[in-house]
């Protein structure tokens, strides 16, 4: 019986010598087969194994402990060993339980990654004892709900990650106590509407990730809550319809990602109150045009990303006037795309990059952009017709090919003759031009332009003279001696008579006291003929 005794007390205190070893004997001599402990550090990391509980004869001074891929399916009072961990990273593992107070002792522990296991249910006891969490990763489980003052007790929380579930539900106090969250996730679930009355305690929210939904509209104030948020994500989110007040009190978001959506124009109306707006994604819907000043009233955008939209064919011109401080847009794969007509990306001086790849471009309007600032150009992936039209490209091409500018090749889809070949190599003969000089062309203009003047001046003249020029067509053909008469009848009336008659033969305007005093001589003379000096 003694003996007894003396065993069972022995056992806890032979475990207890073990964890009081030096901490480089004990980590190394008790870490698992697959793992690597340095005691040092105070981190051990197990890689794919065949683990399929926690361990519990590491270093207790553990501060980092990460055992991904593995087969853990519970965590349960192993954990009370590790009270020093910060950082614990059990992913990838088919976690399914988490009785209550699991971590009760992880006083300091700031992350917890838990994504991608089989997490059904949390409760507002489950992450009891987390006072100093700041990033809570649950990713890719299979929570269906998320229940009143679930994370209650974390009141440094920052970010939260909830996306890749299976959450149709979220009661209204499911954040509370979270009031310095600043990133949640919640994208990816089965929420069938904006879940607007749980973020009234947020009030610190920054971002937010709620695409792959089923929203189909943002009912009006949805986030007016949310007056900190500067990143919102509907990816996703099933959206066919926003209006004027989806947005309201979001006057200071910076970056909106609308695309993967089903809106059939660009809601350019809409969106308009969002005057401080950075970056802005609307690819993957369903509209065919941008139309003239498109994203009116976002006049601080500098990015646009307009990709994967399988119906757009059209950019007008003046497309981005309303947004001359935009430095990258993205307009690729869209495999309708095949008009970017001219002034579309005009007026645009800080442009720094340019992605256009990927679209059914054939060609592009002489001076489609600038050059200014213009870092990065991508026109790759597109049949490109090379041709005399695409000339000043490729002499932009050649002219920043000893610059900085990264230039992704324009490769020649036609002809045949130039298919496969780089736009840049290519001799302006090669593309059909016969006069390549930019001065000789201007010379060439300009003489046309003045001939056509000229001949048209002439036309003119021709056509105002025509009848004093048939008269001197018939004298010049056999009327000589009507001609001689009529010259002699001309010698009869007075020299002022005479000059009336004959400044203007064109009849371009006759001077109204010439025309009178012809009138008054013809009056008294009235059938009275006098006789020329060669009859008598």
């Amino acid at each position: 019986m003694l003996c007894q005794v003396i065993h069972i007390t022995l056992v806890p205190v032979l475990l207890l010598g073990t964890f009081l070893l030096p901490t480089g004997h004990a980590g190394l001599a008790n870490c698992p087969i697959g793992c690597q402990c340095d005691d040092d550090t105070l981190v051990v990391t197990c890689g794919e194994g065949h683990l399929d509980v926690l361990p519990i004869v590491l270093n207790p001074s553990l501060q980092r402990l990460v055992i991904k891929n593995n087969k853990i399916k519970t965590i349960d009072s192993s954990m009370q060993f590790y009270a020093e961990l910060t950082f614990l990273d059990l992913s990838y593992n088919h976690l399914f339980n988490m009785p209550p107070r699991t971590f009760a002792y992880q006083k300091k522990l700031t992350e917890l990654h838990l994504n991608h296991n089989k997490v059904g249910s949390i409760s507002n006891k489950t992450f009891l004892g987390l006072e100093s969490l700041s990033i809570l990763n649950l990713r890719g489980n299979f929570l269906d709900e998320l229940t009143e003052g679930v994370f209650f007790g974390l009141k440094k929380l920052e970010e939260l990650n909830l996306g890749q579930n299976r959450i149709g539900k979220i009661d209204s106090k499911a954040f509370e106590g979270l009031t310095n969250l600043k990133v949640l996730y919640l994208d990816d679930n089965t929420l069938s509407a904006v879940p607007s009355t749980a973020f009234g305690p947020l009030t610190s929210l920054a971002e937010l990730y709620l695409g792959i939904n089923s929203f189909t509209t943002i009912p009006k104030d949805a986030f007016v809550k949310l007056n900190k948020l500067s990143h919102l994500d509907l990816k996703g989110a099933a959206l066919s319809n926003v209006t004027s007040e989806s947005f309201n009190g979001l006057e200071d978001l910076r970056t909106l990602d609308l695309s993967d959506n089903r809106l059939n124009r660009i809601p350019t109306t809409e969106l308009m109150s969002l005057v401080r707006l950075e970056e802005l994604a609307l690819g993957q819907n369903d509209f065919d045009s941008i139309s003239t000043a498109a994203f009116a009233g976002m006049s601080n955008l500098r990015k646009l990303d307009i990709s994967g939209s399988l119906k757009l064919n059209r950019i007008d011109g003046g497309a981005f006037s309303a947004n001359a401080n935009l430095e990258e847009i993205v307009i690729a794969s869209n495999k309708a795309l095949t008009e970017i007509h001219e002034g579309a990306l005009s007026g645009l001086p800080h442009l720094k990059r340019l992605i256009l790849k990927d679209n059914a471009l054939t060609t592009l309007s002489d001076g489609l952009f600038s050059w200014n600032e213009l870092v990065d150009l991508d026109l790759s992936e597109n049949p490109i017709v090379c041709d005399c039209r695409i000339l000043w490209l490729r002499n932009v091409l050649v002219n920043k090919s000893n610059g900085s500018q990264n230039q992704i090749p324009v490769i020649c889809a036609s002809p045949d003759r130039l298919r496969e070949q780089a736009l840049q190599v290519l001799s302006p003969d090669l593309l059909g031009c016969s006069h390549t000089d930019p001065r000789q062309q201007a010379i060439i203009c300009a003489v046309l332009v003045a001939a056509a003047a000229i001949l048209t001046t002439l036309a003119l003249v021709l056509y105002k003279c025509r009848r004093r020029i048939r008269e001197v067509v018939k004298g010049g053909w056999g009327n000589s001696a009507i001609g001689r008469k009529e010259r002699e009848y001309q010698k009869t009336f007075s020299e002022e008579d005479y000059m009336g008659r004959h400044s203007n033969p064109c009849g371009l305007g006759v001077h109204p006291t010439t025309l009178n005093n012809y009138q008054i001589n013809n009056h008294h003379t009235h059938g009275i003929r006098h006789i020329p000096v060669t009859e008598l």
